[in-house]
């Protein structure tokens, strides 16, 4: 299940790292050109990707609470 929040942080750095895909004023979008457009809607998109894989994340590896001092006195008194 891991892979999956993996290929998640992956979309949006093959989507992003190639300037050269995107670098172009054509298609414009209520006056801004693409290249304005394109990176502005990846902004939610990596939000999006990042908050899935997060949440990928914390299904596949539960939270387990820290043991916290008072927990290790505790047990160290019991084997006593």
């Amino acid at each position: 299940m891991l892979w999956l929040a993996g290929i998640l942080l992956l979309i949006p750095m093959l989507a992003l790292v190639p300037v050269g895909w995107y670098a172009k004023k054509d298609p414009e979008l209520w006056g801004f050109p693409f290249f304005i457009w394109y990176q502005l809607m990846w902004v939610f998109l990596c939000a999006a990707c990042t908050s899935i894989a997060y949440v990928v994340v914390q299904k596949a590896r539960p939270h387990v609470p820290m043991r916290t001092s008072a927990h290790i006195d505790a047990e160290e008194g019991d084997d006593r």
